[in-house]
């Protein structure tokens, strides 16, 4: 499987490894942090959201822009460099504002970054090893998401309370990741200039212009986010079943460890029997999850779900990225992946407050079959849809 990874690749996901290190270190204290200076749980959500909504349009935005004047590293270099001064940034100041303005920076760098990276990784594949390409990356950038809150429950267990360290600390991956991507260089050269501006929002018309497989896919792939909210529902529906806070913490691990490794063969299997029968199995598995999740208040049954959540991440995330590129023009990839993610971030958070609303008015058990009932459908939708 290795063979088909190139040295451009390997850059890219230990780029991608280190800067999640970083993120993912941060990632299970940041509400804890923010509360301690004064935060209320509503203002947290707010500011996730925006910070959410932020990358997620700016990933189609610079996703465009990337495809327009030809070049991709210039897009990944800024988007690692901005994320790494973000992060520590954010315990400079604690007024709401700069807070607001840190955070927001962190997941705009993401999008600055995204499309260009996955376009790169795209072009560093042929169609049959698209798969393994992107499970490869997706499985480095995993193994950062695992070991940074590791790290983090490590050291606040002989430092408790002591957050903001952990900021400093988390610049030091970030460090090490902006200086690998000066080991990157664009291919081709850049197309000529030209003063013609590309509006923020200019991503959308893609939209029309797009091959027709392109859009029936999106539908499919945005239906189904419209029902998988964020996992912290899942934790909560764990923490609410009787497990303590340590406990949470080390599912999410495990979670993040088996989503690692089988990201990579998950993607090679991908190659040889075809990425729509790899995602549907994903989807599948995510239906299992959800209505386990809708039933059980067992630990160890817990750990077998979050044991298949983490083959259901392998077999969907990497390979929807793949299954995109392999539809869309070589010239447009950083704008279809663009344009897909920001199409998919604005339903994730329609998702998720979905999600708090229903789990609200009707019960934890109502939203798990739900989510796992939609899954099932857009897995008849998949099949069913037309590839010419």
């Amino acid at each position: 499987m290795f063979k088909n990874i190139s040295r451009i690749v390997w850059i890219l996901s230990v780029v991608s490894l280190f800067t999640d290190v970083a993120s993912e270190m941060l990632y299970p204290i940041m509400p804890i942090y923010l509360k301690s200076i004064g935060f209320s749980i509503m203002i947290i959500g707010i500011l996730e959201g925006v910070a959410e909504a932020t990358a997620g349009l700016s990933k189609g935005y610079f996703g465009k822009l990337s495809d327009s004047t030809g070049k991709r590293v210039p897009f990944v270099q800024a988007g690692y460099i901005l994320s790494a001064i973000a992060k520590p940034m954010v315990v400079f100041f604690t007024h709401p504002v700069w807070i607001f303005f840190v955070r927001t920076t962190d997941r705009f760098a993401k999008g600055i970054r995204t499309g260009a990276r996955d376009a790169i990784l795209s072009d560093e594949a042929t169609p049959e090893t698209k798969g393994t390409v992107f499970g490869f990356h997706r499985a480095m950038d995993t193994v950062g998401a695992a070991i940074g809150p590791t790290f983090a429950l490590i050291y606040l267990y002989f430092y408790p309370g002591n957050y903001i360290m952990l900021f400093y600390i988390a610049f030091i991956p970030g460090l090490i990741a902006i200086i690998t991507t000066l080991l990157l260089k664009d291919k081709t050269k850049s197309k000529p200039p030209t003063r013609d501006k590309v509006p923020f929002f200019s991503f959308f018309g893609y939209w029309k212009t797009s091959p027709a497989v392109y859009r029936k896919l999106l539908i499919g792939l945005l239906l189904f986010t419209l029902f998988n909210s964020s996992d912290v529902f899942l934790l909560l529906k764990a923490k609410d079943a009787g497990l303590d806070d340590t406990q949470v913490i080390g599912i999410y691990i495990f979670y993040n460890l088996v989503y690692a490794l089988f990201a990579f063969p998950a993607g090679a299997l991908a190659d040889k029997i075809g990425l729509k029968r790899m995602f549907s199995i994903g989807l599948a598995l995510f239906s299992v999850v959800y209505f386990g999740f809708s039933i059980n208040t067992n630990l160890y049954v817990f750990l077998g779900l979050f044991f298949l959540y983490g083959l259901y991440a392998s077999a969907t995330e990497s390979i929807s990225k793949a299954w995109i590129t392999n539809i869309s023009d070589k010239k447009d990839t950083a704008t279809a992946i663009g344009t897909f993610s920001a199409l998919q971030s604005i339903c994730t958070m329609l998702a998720s407050s979905m999600a708090g609303i229903i789990w609200y008015m009707l019960g934890a058990k109502t939203l798990f079959v739900m989510s796992g009932a939609m899954a099932l459908v857009v897995i008849v939708y998949l099949w069913r849809m037309r590839e010419e």
